[in-house]
């Protein structure tokens, strides 16, 4: 049976333990809004964005002369996968979801005999990927950081990646990161960056209108597609935020609520010990006092 300085010391130390987690649960639920807020406020841009490269798109996809960002490099036998993680924990399972997602990936993509290289984004996934995958990193980079997600380092990471391509590192790239769609839900999502992808129902109804672009379609397409790969690794970087915050802020309620139920199993242990410590010390002067 514990000691009753043993009970009070454990009592004293879940105290001390409820009392962080119930900060960090306030401070990420805080986070959690203004996150929450422009990972919406930035969806409709990017949806937008990448809409309108696809109906430009539509009209020089077969042209041979179509920028290498929309039609390729006409295979797909080397894809790299631009992971999106935290830098810090404690936040569930938001991390280990994303990088069991791309063991999967990966998997799946050298059951095909693909080449698989990773550009890792975060500390967190490029710790739990090193052991495994780290002959197929190709960079490593801190995530945003506490100052939240900016558009400028989308902008350069999009640069790099467009830097590979045109240096034929890889044939295929797409972003991995968690979609938010509410605190306690957040998706894994793989989407297709180079080359441009065709997402589904991009079918476009110009209801008989016909179009005419100045300057023509593919020097508009030398503009806009590098820009949308910054716009939806920066849309990506929002919604990873996002889903941070609300992983994190569940975790922590859960940690604090786990932390209440122990403290009140202890104190009962801790009541009950020193009843019958108590009751014991009784018995003993009783059982000496009949003896006299």
């Amino acid at each position: 049976m514990p000691s009753l300085k043993y009970l009070r010391v454990r009592i004293n130390s879940v105290k001390a333990t409820q009392k962080i987690t119930s900060a960090m649960k306030m401070v990420a639920a805080s986070k959690l809004r203004r996150a929450q807020e422009q990972a919406e406020a930035a969806r409709p841009y990017a949806q937008r964005m990448d809409r309108m490269v696809s109906s430009i798109a539509q009209t020089v996809a077969k042209n041979e002369n179509a920028p290498t960002l929309l039609r390729g490099t006409a295979s797909d036998e080397t894809h790299l996968l631009v992971i999106a993680t935290s830098d810090r924990g404690l936040c569930g399972g938001f991390n280990a979801s994303i990088v069991r997602a791309v063991r999967a990936r990966i998997s799946e993509l050298e059951a095909d005999k693909k080449t698989v290289k990773l550009f890792i984004i975060g500390r967190k996934g490029r710790d739990q990927l090193r052991r495994e995958f780290g002959a197929q990193f190709v960079e490593t980079r801190d995530g945003p950081g506490s100052s939240g997600p900016r558009y400028a380092d989308a902008v350069a990471i999009a640069r790099t990646l467009i830097t590979l391509f045109d240096s034929k590192k890889f044939d295929v790239c797409s972003v991995v990161y968690n979609e938010f769609k509410s605190a306690m839900t957040q998706v894994v999502t793989f989407q297709q960056l180079i080359p441009f992808a065709q997402r589904t129902g991009d079918k476009i109804d110009l209801d008989g209108a016909i179009y005419e672009f100045e300057p023509d379609e593919d020097a508009i397409l030398d503009k806009l597609l590098p820009q949308n790969i910054g716009v939806q690794i920066y849309h990506a970087f929002l919604e990873n935020g996002a889903s941070e915050q609300g992983a994190r802020m569940m975790a922590m309620d859960n940690a604090t609520r786990n932390a209440g139920d122990m403290i009140d199993k202890l104190t009962l242990t801790y009541n009950r010990t020193r009843q019958a410590m108590i009751t014991k010390e009784l018995i003993e002067i009783v059982s000496g006092a009949e003896a006299l």
